[in-house]
């Protein structure tokens, strides 16, 4: 076998538009983050109670699960958002995916700003709900997976458990039980 002929005849598949495109954007908002210091995180990655009358606060709902507060934040998320993500993509289709990535944004945001007024950034939330509804991909007519009550177990029993030990100062677990609880919302509904 020429290895030669092969390597040129290899072609890149964009496989996942969301996913890959989720990562591209969460690149460029953490190169214009690090190249202005933490100003483009504050002003438009990050979400946080601000007055309703900026257009940024509406924007912001969505928007911080896209920042990421340095390049290890980033890609910790982004390894569970690449290995999950293709699998929920392909099974729920693209439109659907990018409907609960928003959703699951704006209920996390909108949470924190009436309930803890944290400013809040990252992936995570989204990531916590792609781990639950990956899952919900195992079940079959009347049969539900141990999978699926395992990850529930033991996702969200460490998430409550470190909400309460640590509260929400370094990692804002509400968020990722709240990610969590769309997972189940979004399985649910397409079964």
């Amino acid at each position: 076998m020429d290895i030669s002929n092969y390597l040129n005849n290899i072609q890149f598949d964009y496989n996942s538009p969301v996913i890959i495109t989720y990562l591209v954007l969460s690149l460029i908002a953490w190169f214009l983050n690090t190249i202005s210091r933490g100003k483009t995180n504050k002003i438009f990655f990050s979400s946080y109670r601000s007055s309703l009358l900026n257009p940024l606060t509406y924007i912001r709902l969505i928007t911080h699960s896209i920042g990421h507060k340095d390049l290890e934040h980033l890609i910790h998320n982004f390894l569970f958002i690449l290995l999950i993500g293709p699998m929920v993509e392909e099974k729920y289709n693209s439109l659907n995916l990018i409907i609960m990535l928003v959703i699951t944004s704006l209920v996390i945001a909108l949470f924190n700003i009436i309930f803890n007024n944290y400013m809040i950034l990252g992936a995570s939330g989204n990531v916590y709900m792609l781990i639950v509804l990956s899952s919900f991909s195992n079940i079959t007519e009347g049969k539900i997976p141990l999978t699926l009550i395992l990850i529930l177990i033991f996702y969200i029993t460490s998430e409550v458990q470190k909400s309460l030990i640590e509260g929400n100062k370094r990692v804002y677990h509400d968020g990722h039980l709240i990610g969590a609880i769309c997972g189940i919302v979004f399985g649910f509904y397409f079964l």
